[in-house]
Formats: structure tokens, C-alpha cells, sequence
């Protein structure tokens, strides 16, 4: 299979303050890996030092192949794509509008759309379900309109690799399960690599096909769901009580079991 992201020995952090140490971190074309650890633990540091919001403090980061330093700008965009926990305000844009911007790479800076570009655009809000909203105000839109919304504009953007920050997060079950449909779907249609924090590990077991767990400022755990999210992992991961973890665990195992089967 072909490596869409790689990440090589990365140290991240903030100014010259090191959050996290060597991270090593290989994505396939059509996988989903969950980054899972405590508040705090680096996750979303990660996602911000992969797409350029913040300066990585060491090691690489490689795309398609390319180390991403020697990349241009316009050629990073059209590798990876975001969807992150920020929310944008933007002004009297109707959801087409929103979604539009996720060309950026290919329209050059007049922004003129193409019949290329409202395909791939309609395409991507199609594919979240969004038809019916799409010329309705971004801003008078729910909160679970808005991350479809957002998935289309990374959708539409036709990047290898997909970054997602925490996409469940204050959604109604409904519109977290929704999400995840997409996400399932998008990687296995596009065969799109996919990395995403996630909070709700009762959902990791349903989507990743590889789970990242940080700990103690470095990668603690990699592997299947299944070798990662035990009594002992989860302890270590959350700072939890002796013998907590594996209670947990036996809850979170249950409720996966019948995630999946609305997934």
C-alpha cells in the first residue's frame, strides 16, 4: 500500500516548549488512525504542526512521499486537508460558498470555479448529505450542519490525506454518527488517509483501523483498537484508578459492538 502521510521522528510543541517527542506516524491510502490521550496530552498539537499552524520543533513530515519543507503551498493543499475545532464566521456566505473555498488549490487567486470545480463541489455535498442546506446562510445553520458542511470543503479540496480535529465533539449522537458515516465513507471511496483526534473512544472501534494513544509526551501505544483500548492502556493514557480501565473497557467494548452496526 501507498504511504499518503508519514511522520518521521516529529517533535511538536509550542515556541520552544516541547509537548511532544519523536512521533512516528505511517498513514495508508484508505485507513483511518484515531488519536486518542487525555486533555492536554498533544493531540490537537500534532494535527496544528502537520498542517503549518504551528512550526514543528524537529523531524519531518512527509506527503506522498515529498518531505513537506520542500513542498510549495499550493502543493501542500492539494495533499492534505483539515477540518479543525475553530469554528469560522464567515460573512453572508451561503453553504455552496463555504464549501467553494476547499478549491483554493485549483482556482488560482481570481477564486473563478470551473465546471470541474462545481462538480467536485456538488460531488462533496452530496456525499455529507448537504443538498438540501446548500444555499441556505452558513451562520443560520445548526452546529451539526456547519462540521458536514466543513467535511464537504475538505472533501471537495481532493487531498490524499484528510486531518480532523475532535469532528464528533458537542454534536447530538444523530449528527456524530452521521459524521463517521462520511468519514467511513470518504476513506473507503476516496481512499483517503485519515487522521483524527477523537474524545469518545466508544466510537474509536467502529471507524480506525489503526489507534494512536499519547502519553507521558510521547506515543505511548500504536496498534488495532482491539491491542490498544484495554484496562491497562486507558489507566496509563487517562491517569485512571487501578482496575477503572477495565471497567470501562467492558462498557466501551459493549457499545461499540452496537455502533457498528449503525455505521
Amino acid at each position: 500500500m501507498d504511504k499518503s502521510i508519514q511522520l518521521s521522528e516529529l517533535n511538536v510543541g509550542y515556541g520552544k516548549t516541547v509537548v511532544l517527542n519523536d512521533v512516528n506516524i505511517t498513514i495508508e491510502k484508505g485507513q483511518i488512525v484515531c488519536l486518542i490521550g487525555a486533555n492536554g496530552a498533544g493531540k490537537s498539537t500534532v494535527l496544528k504542526t502537520i498542517i503549518g499552524q504551528l512550526k514543528k520543533l524537529g523531524g519531518a513530515v512527509y506527503l506522498n512521499g515529498n518531505d513537506k519543507d520542500a513542498m510549495s503551498e499550493e502543493d501542500v493543499a492539494k495533499a492534505v486537508s483539515m477540518v479543525m475545532t475553530e469554528r469560522i464566521h464567515p460573512e453572508l456566505m451561503t453553504c455552496f460558498d463555504v464549501v467553494a473555498t476547499g478549491r483554493y488549490p485549483y482556482t488560482g487567486r481570481l477564486g473563478f470555479l470551473d465546471d470541474r470545480d462545481k462538480a467536485a463541489i456538488n460531488e462533496a455535498i452530496d456525499m455529507v448529505g448537504a443538498g438540501k442546506i446548500k444555499d441556505k446562510d452558513f451562520s443560520k445553520i445548526s452546529d451539526g450542519q456547519r462540521q458536514r458542511i466543513m467535511l464537504a470543503r475538505a472533501i471537495c479540496q481532493d487531498a490524499d490525506v484528510m486531518i480532523l480535529d475532535e469532528p464528533t465533539s458537542f454534536l447530538d449522537l444523530q449528527y456524530k454518527l452521521d459524521i463517521l458515516k462520511v468519514i467511513k465513507k470518504i476513506a473507503a471511496t476516496k481512499q483517503v488517509a485519515v487522521l483524527m483526534s477523537i474524545h469518545e473512544l466508544e466510537f474509536v472501534p467502529a471507524v480506525a483501523d489503526k489507534v494512536i494513544g499519547i502519553a507521558g509526551e510521547e506515543v505511548y501505544v500504536t496498534g488495532t483498537p482491539e491491542e490498544v483500548l484495554n484496562g491497562v492502556n486507558l489507566e496509563t493514557m487517562y491517569k485512571m484508578a487501578p482496575g477503572t480501565g477495565e471497567i470501562i473497557c467492558s462498557g466501551l467494548w459493549n457499545y461499540s459492538t452496537s455502533i457498528k452496526r449503525l455505521l
